[in-house]
């Protein structure tokens, strides 16, 4: 698989290069955002498979740079920084980031969450997982069209990163049914990886932020979380 690596510390770089290729990936290292953006150019061959990209960059802020990396393309998107607060996060998925990783990590933490993506990118993987049934679900001024992906709010579309979309499509087929935190991370991030829950919490705080409806996905102290129909 080929990776974009966006690092402008030429040490951690090389030490992350040197890991990467030993698990079998192509790196590409870029050490700006607008070296980054013109390594993403269609050139003939093979796509990034995933972008690693570190926040703090000299000439862009790295959430600029995911901005315009996904109004370029679909290619998976992990942020990789010392940001750590939960509103930097949100901030970070709202722009189209599908993972987000906090420094200093676990280097298996890190591949695991690269394998994870990119499986997720895969034609016919996860996203056709989050569809099994034809047609739009209602759950109050909530609507949300399985076969398309697309979910509206008040008739406004919602645009939802891969994995919101998977989660709230998960719930909504079954209102009112409480999923176990276990279950929603096997069957939306298909892993039983403890470290995912972290990932979950942020996903769940950006949708409630993006459909601007808090209460509709209720958290189950303990257990983990369901979706609240308001007409039921």
């Amino acid at each position: 698989m080929r990776l974009l690596l966006v690092e402008d510390d030429n040490h951690v770089a090389g030490a992350l290069s040197a890991i990467l290729s030993r698990h079998g990936f192509q790196v590409t290292h870029a050490r700006s955002g607008e070296e980054a953006l013109k390594a993403l150019l269609p050139a003939g061959g093979p796509p990034f498979g995933v972008v690693l990209l570190d926040l703090g960059l000299p000439d862009q802020d790295g959430y600029e740079v995911c901005g315009k990396i996904r109004a370029r393309t679909s290619v998976p998107v992990i942020m990789v920084t010392a940001r750590a607060d939960v509103r930097s996060r949100i901030h970070g998925l709202n722009l189209g980031a599908d993972d987000y990783v906090v420094k200093p990590y676990d280097t298996g933490e890190l591949l695991a969450r690269i394998h994870a993506v990119a499986r997720r990118n895969q034609p016919g993987d996860a996203e056709g997982a989050a569809t099994p049934a034809p047609g739009a679900l209602v759950i109050g001024a909530v609507q949300v069209e399985l076969p398309t992906r697309r979910v509206s709010v008040d008739g406004e579309v919602v645009a939802l990163t891969r994995k919101e979309f998977d989660l709230l499509a998960l719930l909504v087929q079954r209102p009112g049914v409480v999923f176990r935190r276990e279950q929603i991370i096997s069957e939306v991030w298909r892993t039983s990886w403890e470290g995912t829950g972290r990932t979950l919490e942020v996903h769940v705080a950006s949708l409630r932020s993006k459909l601007r409806r808090p209460a509709l996905i209720e958290t189950v102290r303990g257990v983990g979380y369901r979706l609240v129909d308001p007409g039921a």
